[in-house]
């Protein structure tokens, strides 16, 4: 299954680039992103102002975070069946009025605590929509030698603002409120949805009916569950978002409590946990040639502890920055590793629903963990809660030994397209069934333990793309002959199960048939069940498939 000829280090750091439309999303996700530093800047400043409740202040990152747990899933399904394009239109339109909303509440004087929250929960509502359908584009947007590079490009891209746009939000705030941050903000959606706007992407039409959205959410926790590597990268993803996510829910307190210093302060360390990060992604197309991905992900853990630790210690606000700097590096190149490998692990057909999977993971865990350290904080102290996430950090790099991440290498995950749907004698619905799948094979006694080892296999392919009651067994007259069975509930699923395939997966197929060795090729049975009863028993002679 792995296709060696394309390492995924090979293509260069700045080829995406050549690609007008990633250039053009580039270069505008550049204003929308510094806006939306800024807006957190004023959101994370402001929460400081209204309340002195340490945890109400870590809840702010929590209630961004939140949002993208409980509904990527749903909006991922939504990226794979629907035009994603016009979906990212949508929820930039969205998170812009909900930014207008804030900024003439906050401007007025209106802002409570939890209306806040409330803003910044609508907000991360936006940024769920839009993430899986984004983060899934960026395929549409590059060919897929290109995508280790892009996704390290729009993580470096995002932290460029980082590196400048907190400290330039810290100045707003303290020379014009946070009604002026979020009024930022909100202006800066604007250059992202004309190139949106703009955009015509030239991708092929389905030539099936799109899914329900519980029958495409069914079918990618069915993948993601089905596809060890995937589960390997979500816990640890999960692992990294709740104890790295101390930082950045603490941070505002780092900086009143800690160091003594207002926005500003808080602005210029938010830059240098940015800064830190740029640095992380120009060099981790070097590091994925030099380190495996289990020791680099590894590294990024003892690195975000030592930033913790720094954090937990320090009086000095450029002893502190320094650790960020650290802290930052290692962010970006534990995330971007971790959403490549899920890209790279994933066809096309369901990309959004696995990345929206990896991101409810993450994000789950940093929504956890900013609630956490924060009532940890609350109750111990601000000292205790960071060097208490550090030593959980370490812990969670040690989770490793026993479960490391797959190497990153890259599979032909193209759909394979060579399923010609079979000529049938009886006229059948897209809605007919249940169908019940037979395959014979003829396997010689000294195959049998590579048959049986590939079958395993099979099986697993089988039921991640949708088939039920997946089996094998022996003729007991003939022990030679061996049948493969499964079902799918209708025929149209049938179709789609098959439309599935990739070419990763046929690798399995050919050698399969290779062990086979009837004089012709092993005949597959289609079999529809049949109540007892004659009126359902009965149907009439074929007549043409409309799928639609």
């Amino acid at each position: 299954m792995i296709d060696d000829e394309h390492d995924t280090h090979r293509s260069s750091t700045l080829a995406p680039f050549r690609h007008g439309i990633f250039r053009a999303v580039w270069t505008a996700s550049l204003a929308s992103n510094f806006g939306g530093l800024i807006q957190s800047v004023g959101a994370a400043w402001l929460m400081t102002s209204i309340t002195t409740s340490s945890d109400m202040v870590a809840l702010v990152q929590a209630s961004t975070a939140l949002p993208i747990m409980l509904f990527s899933l749903a909006c991922g399904a939504i990226a794979d069946s629907f035009d994603r394009r016009r979906v990212m239109l949508v929820a930039q339109s969205f998170m812009l009025i909900v930014s207008v909303l804030l900024t003439i509440f906050a401007y007025k004087g209106l802002i409570t605590p939890w209306l806040l929250l409330s803003f910044t929960f609508l907000i991360g509502c936006g940024t769920a929509l839009n993430n899986p359908s984004w983060q899934a584009s960026v395929g549409d947007m590059v060919p897929r030698e290109d995508l280790p590079a892009a996704v390290a490009l729009n993580s470096m891209g995002f932290n460029l603002t980082r590196s400048v746009g907190p400290a330039i939000g810290g100045i707003i705030v303290a020379a014009a409120g946070a009604a002026a941050a979020f009024a930022v903000n909100a202006a800066s959606y604007i250059a992202l949805l004309t190139v949106l706007a703009r955009w015509k992407p030239n991708l092929p039409a389905s030539k099936l009916p799109r899914e329900t959205l519980g029958a495409a959410m069914g079918a990618g926790i069915r993948y993601v569950a089905m596809s060890p590597n995937i589960g390997k990268v979500l816990l640890r993803s999960s692992t990294f978002g709740f104890t790295s996510g101390s930082i950045l829910a603490l941070l505002p307190l780092v900086a009143r409590d800690l160091v003594q210093g207002g926005p500003l302060t808080f602005g210029i360390m938010l830059g240098a946990f940015g800064l830190g990060a740029v640095g992380g992604a120009l060099i981790s197309g070097r590091l994925r040639q030099m380190l495996s991905s289990e020791v680099m992900v590894r590294c990024a853990f003892v690195g975000f502890a030592i930033c913790a630790l720094t954090a937990a210690l320090s009086s000095y606000a450029w002893l502190t920055a320094s650790g960020l700097l650290i802290g930052g590096a290692c962010w970006v190149l534990a995330l971007s590793h971790f959403n490549v490998t899920v890209q790279m692990s994933t066809p096309r057909w369901v990309v959004g629903r696995a990345l929206s999977i990896y991101q409810m993971a993450t994000f789950g865990g940093i929504a956890l963990g900013s609630w956490i350290w924060g009532v940890v904080a609350e109750t111990h102290g601000v000292e205790t809660a960071l060097i208490a996430s550090s030593l959980t950090m370490l812990a969670g790099g040690a989770i490793g030994f026993a479960v490391p991440l797959p190497q990153l290498t890259t599979m032909n995950l193209d759909p394979l397209n060579r399923w010609t749907e079979p000529l049938l004698s009886l006229d059948l619905k897209p809605r007919s069934g249940p169908i019940a799948i037979m395959i014979e094979y003829v396997i010689q006694e000294q195959d049998l333990p590579e048959f049986i080892e590939l079958m395993a296999e099979r099986g697993r392919i089988r039921r991640r793309d949708g088939a039920r009651n997946w089996t094998l067994a022996r003729d007991l007259e003939n022990p030679d002959i061996w049948m493969e069975s499964y079902h799918t509930p209708t025929w149209l699923e049938y179709v789609r199960h098959n439309t599935r395939a990739t070419f990763a997966d046929a690798a399995i197929s050919e050698r399969i048939r290779a062990l086979h060795s009837g004089t012709e090729r092993p005949r597959v049975r289609r079999l529809i069940e049949r109540q007892t009863s004659a009126q359902q028993a009965i149907v009439t002679p074929k007549g043409p498939i409309d799928l639609h």
